[in-house]
């Protein structure tokens, strides 16, 4: 198990980084984003940026359009208005699989493993472009098709290592625990090698043991170079390993800041962290 201080020295450790890093131009901007379901705002006018090699948490009660906005970050729907930037470029009309190339990856609220599929079979659907994919090229390719797999089952290998996760790497996956499929699916989003990883409610069914091991994890995925936005309903996590939280109601951006200063908010009090005490 993570021990508190241990925790407390790597967010200690990734504020000096994300200190460093605030003279860069941020790795994801969004700018008046606006979605509708009929008469229905779920995304009202929402903009807010996430900062280079840093984590930041996005927080809000049940349908405060957390999930939608995620949604449209990540290409899986069209917003009806505003601007989506990454990495400088403009991605506002990528749809999922183009904005995963581009380095935008998520995970979702709910485990999607491939139940039927082993652990490590998991981990071997996720890397982009692989050689062998296309009957052509895997005809064709020969020894860099098989030189290419070798390198990604050595990769799967070596994070299902990290996650503690290799006792299970020929086992399915559908007969892993809630917590264990969680770190499945943070290790199999790693094998795309992304930019921005998307994590959406990571804690939600994971018992305390697990838990400090995928916040351990978070905080080296961060270390590794990989910038990192987390929605999360458990506050205490996120005050853990968010220095900088954005908060979301009704759709809109209400405040942002550490959690210190989201306390004295009088609206983030009233809108959520209120709920919380």
């Amino acid at each position: 198990m993570t021990s508190p201080d241990r925790l407390e020295a790597e967010q200690s450790r990734r504020g000096s980084l994300i200190r460093e890093d605030r003279g860069r131009s941020p790795l994801l901007t969004i700018s008046a984003l606006n979605k509708s379901y009929g008469g229905v705002r779920a995304v009202r006018n929402a903009s807010f940026s996430v900062r280079v090699n840093a984590i930041t948490g996005l927080i809000g009660p049940n349908g405060a359009g957390k999930s939608t906005t995620v949604d449209l970050t990540s290409g899986m729907q069209p917003p009806d208005s505003g601007t989506i930037t990454f990495d400088g470029a403009d991605v506002t009309r990528l749809p999922i699989d183009k904005k995963a190339r581009a380095g935008i990856v998520r995970t979702f609220q709910h485990s999607r493993e491939f139940s039927g599929l082993t652990v490590l079979e998991n981990m071997l659907v996720a890397p982009l472009a692989q050689p062998g994919s296309r009957l052509l090229r895997g005809v064709l390719g020969g020894a860099a098709v098989r030189s290419r797999e070798k390198d990604l089952v050595a990769t799967a290998l070596d994070l299902l290592q990290r996650f503690n996760l290799a006792r299970y790497a020929n086992s399915l996956a559908g007969n892993l625990s809630g917590g264990q499929k969680r770190l499945l699916e943070v290790a199999r989003a790693l094998m795309t090698r992304p930019k921005l990883l998307i994590l959406d409610e990571p804690m939600s069914g994971v018992n305390p043991v697990l838990a400090d091991q995928l916040a351990e994890q978070i905080c080296r995925i961060v270390q590794d170079g990989v910038t990192v936005l987390l929605i999360e309903h458990n506050l205490q996590f996120v005050e853990r390993l968010c220095p900088h939280i954005i908060v979301m109601a009704q759709g809109a951006v209400l405040a942002e800041g550490d959690m210190d200063s989201l306390r004295d908010n009088e609206q983030v009090l009233s809108a959520y962290l209120g709920t919380q005490r």
